[in-house]
């Protein structure tokens, strides 16, 4: 067999760990992983450096992924390792040591270079930027050695690195060329609260003061901070935090177009090779690079799903928020703070409290906030900014927050109460409290490590720690106790499932960006979750109307085959009934031997496996069979299990084996909310195992029973009595209604068993058994969806599979 392909990830960060966190999670095994990190050490959290600085944490305490993590998920780690070279043509990369690495896939995560000023004096010891553990350590010891730091920049990083070094007894200045501090995050008024704030904790400030150069001492080292209008600090540690710029210098090197950053699709593969992912801080998507955790972790999912060949999800860009603590004072913004041409501002301000608000509107939405102090409602208001809806209502409320809106919205004070389960809790992780409250709930935690470490709510910025430990305390505690609201369908959206059916059928909507567009999707195209269901639901809805969007499908079903953990296929043709014959078996046989196929298997379904296809040859595999698709690989009818029957047993006392052929020919082609399986038995005796699945036919002596409902999976459940027919032409209209009114009324990779549970068998057998002239329509309308649905295995062109996905990718080396 061949090995699995390579994944090489430049870079140790967060974007990129995270990336193959969210790889492991989908598509755990498909690649061999070797990382390059430049710095000694595990992935740890960027953003917690300056409690390190302050000397609150320890590195310890900050890493995010230990050895030990790598090591348990099979993962090669170069530390220390500065890769300077990527040969796209022998697809190898290479360490500045001379070490080299193959790659199939190579993902960059290579983060930004912090920028320094270009001023005389820059390179001159006791000059540092602010960027990674080594520069903390730097400021560390420097800290105990001198006195007086300047720190050139007053953004958030400035500043967190000023209160570091003043923790550490250094008299600290900070030196801001512009109006005011943190004016991306801050309007004019914000900033001098903030400004005061720190001055009363001890913080020096000067403010629009332009750097000329910086002057060394007698000692050749940094001695003082010379200024444009002829002022003079002295320093004896000079801290540039002054911006940051993506670090694109080894994509130069590999001659990928770079412009702001490395320059991807909204799949996060390069415009350049397509064999090549950027996330994070070095990507350029749209012309936008970014620098805020919340976004570069949007990208890593995405990178992850089109890495585990889903292909699906789609990184449209990221309406960003900053909720920040700066030395421990609240701050959030978003959207357009500032206001401008047509915008109404609603302002309060409580200096002597330290609390600032202001709320800016357009047309009666919200489209920007500036917090300060109090950020309780800061998600709150991201999540009316991001939804665009009217504010009208609520408009002499809203400065006051969700949990006092009283009559139109939730009840009480106690913030987590009053959130909804799809609300954001955490911004960093995109986590909400529906997913903290589940996680509290089935994994049993008590401490906001546990729910760190489970869901990573808290564990970035940690601005959002207060809130979650006020649903760890409200779910642990017992006291929890509102209501939840309907199940979204997935972030993107607060629709439910049934709504979105409801909406498709009722406004006869035929394409996934008709649907995303009338219900007002957050994401404007969707993800990974919600398209595979909004494609059937369409296709269920609406057959030879709607279009089948091959994308919008699992990898398994785009590919027509099972994809194994090796990442080569599973093909396992239809056999009717479970019936072969010899010419089939030799045909089978020949495959193996052609396309040395390693492993060959019968199924508990009754079908030959076999194991170990390689993608490429699928289209051969198929053609040469010459049977058709068992649509192992989908949510559709999978097989239909017979005993020998009457035909043959001393037992049977219905032909099951004849039943079972007619069953699976009737229905193979069927397209369902998940994986169905179907057994015919042909006495009570039940060697077919009718009894857990999801329709088991049963022969008695005066003819057939149906059970529905059953499912042999990780929890077992018995099948439930539907009714006795007489004859086999009823059995085949009396299955084929159940099954399209599961068809029409079950949610997206909901079993059987679930749908009858939720809708009721009272229901199922009011529409099946008790409207004849309704079972004969649902028949009807399955016979009408399932005629001329084409064969993917041999129709290819009828089915939308793409055949290029079966061709070797070849890259075209672009010129100098």
């Amino acid at each position: 067999m061949e090995s699995k392909p390579r994944l090489v990830m430049v870079g140790n960060g967060m974007a990129g760990v995270r990336t193959l966190e969210e790889l492991l999670k989908v598509a755990p095994g498909l690649y061999d992983i070797t990382v390059f990190g430049a710095e000694p050490h595990p992935n740890y959290n960027r953003i917690l450096l300056s409690p390190v600085l302050a000397g609150e944490q320890t590195l310890d305490e900050i890493v995010l992924n230990p050895l030990d993590w790598y090591h348990e998920n099979g993962i090669h780690l170069e530390l220390g390792k500065k890769v300077v070279q990527v040969d796209r043509v022998r697809r190898i990369v290479r360490a500045e040591d001379g070490t080299e690495a193959p790659y199939d896939r190579l993902l960059l995560a290579t983060g930004s270079t912090p920028f320094m000023l270009p001023v005389p004096g820059k390179d001159l010891p006791g000059v540092l930027a602010y960027r990674d553990i080594a520069d903390t350590q730097a400021m560390i010891e420097a800290a105990a050695k001198y006195r007086k730091a300047v720190v050139i920049g007053g953004g958030l990083l400035g500043l967190e690195a000023a209160n570091g070094l003043m923790k550490r007894g250094m008299d600290v200045t900070v030196v801001h060329v512009m109006p005011w501090l943190m004016e991306r995050q801050l309007d004019g008024d914000a900033a001098r609260l903030l400004q005061q704030s720190l001055q009363a904790r001890g913080l020096r400030f000067l403010i629009g003061a332009q750097t000329e150069a910086l002057v060394a001492g007698p000692e050749g080292r940094v001695a003082a901070v010379k200024f444009k209008d002829g002022q003079a600090l002295e320093a004896d540690l000079v801290v540039m935090a002054v911006g940051i710029r993506p670090n694109t210098a080894l994509a130069q090197q590999a001659r990928l177009h770079v412009n702001r950053g490395i320059v991807v699709h909204d799949t996060l593969q390069t415009v350049t090779d397509a064999r090549i992912w950027a996330v994070g801080e070095c990507a350029a998507h749209r012309g936008v690079a970014y620098g805020l955790v919340a976004p570069l972790f949007e990208q890593a999912k995405v990178a992850a799903n089109h890495l585990a060949q889903f292909g699906i999800g789609r990184y449209a860009g990221s309406l960003t928020s900053t909720k920040l603590k700066v030395t421990g004072i609240d701050l959030f913004s978003a959207g357009d703070f500032m206001g401008g041409e047509g915008c109404e501002e609603i302002v309060m301000s409580d200096p002597g409290g330290g609390v600032y608000k202001k709320l800016v509107l357009k047309d009666d939405k919200l489209v920007g906030a500036c917090l300060y102090g109090d950020t309780v409602d800061g998600s709150w208001y991201f999540k009316l900014l991001r939804e665009g809806r009217s504010v009208a209502e609520i408009r002499d409320r809203l400065m006051f927050g969700e949990s006092n809106l009283g009559d139109a919205g939730h009840q009480g004070h106690d913030r987590a109460a009053a959130m909804a389960d799809a609300d954001e809790v955490c911004g960093c992780n995109g986590v909400t409290k529906g997913t903290i409250c589940k996680a509290i709930k089935e994994k049993g935690l008590f401490t906001l490590e546990e729910v760190r470490k489970c869901t990573k709510a808290s564990a970035s910025c940690g601005s959002c720690t207060g809130l979650v430990e006020q649903i760890l305390m409200a779910t642990a505690g017992g006291d929890y106790s509102a209501a939840p609201r309907h199940k979204a369908m997935c972030g993107c959206t607060e629709h439910g499932h049934q709504a979105v059916r409801d909406a498709i059928r009722d406004h006869h909507l035929l394409t996934i960006p008709d649907t995303l567009r009338f219900l007002e999707w957050r994401t404007p195209d969707g993800c990974t979750s919600c398209r595979p269901a909004i494609n059937y639901y369409l296709l269920s809805t609406w057959p030879k109307e709607a279009q089948d969007d091959p994308q919008s499908r699992y990898i398994n079903e785009r590919s027509h085959a099972n994809i194994q953990k090796d990442g080569s296929y599973s093909v396992i043709p239809r056999m009717w009934g479970g019936e072969t014959t010899a010419a089939e078996l030799r045909r089978i046989a020949d495959v193996v031997d052609k396309y040395k196929i390693p492993t060959v298997k019968v199924t508990g379904g009754q079908r030959i496996d076999l194991l170990g296809v390689r993608k490429e040859d699928l289209p051969a595999v198929w053609q040469e069979i010459g049977m058709p698709s068992g649509h192992a690989y989908a949510k559709a009818l999978r097989t239909v299990k017979t005993c020998v029957g009457s035909e043959w047993c001393r037992f049977g006392t219905q032909d099951s084996t004849q039943m079972g052929k007619d069953l699976e020919r009737a229905l193979w082609r069927m397209y369902a909310p998940h994986k169905v399986k179907l057994a015919v038995s042909g006495c009570p005796r039940n060697c077919a195992e009718s009894g857990i699945k999801d329709v088991g036919v049963i022969g008695v002596d005066s003819g057939w029973e149906i059970h529905v409902g059953g499912n042999g999976g990780i929890k077992t459940e018995v099948a439930q009595f539907l009714c006795k027919l007489k004859t086999a032409e009823e059995v085949l209209e009396y299955a084929g209604a159940f099954l399209q009114l599961y068809r029409e009324e079950g949610w997206y990779l909901e079993r059987t068993v679930h749908y009858i549970a939720r809708v009721g068998l009272d229901h199922v057998k009011k529409r099946v058994l008790e409207d004849a002239e309704g079972r004969r329509a649902l028949w009807a309308r399955l016979q009408f969806s399932l005629d001329g649905e084409p064969d993917p295995w041999f129709e290819h062109g009828k089915a939308a599979v793409d055949t290029r996905q079966f061709q070797a990718l070849h890259v075209q080396e672009q010129p100098a």
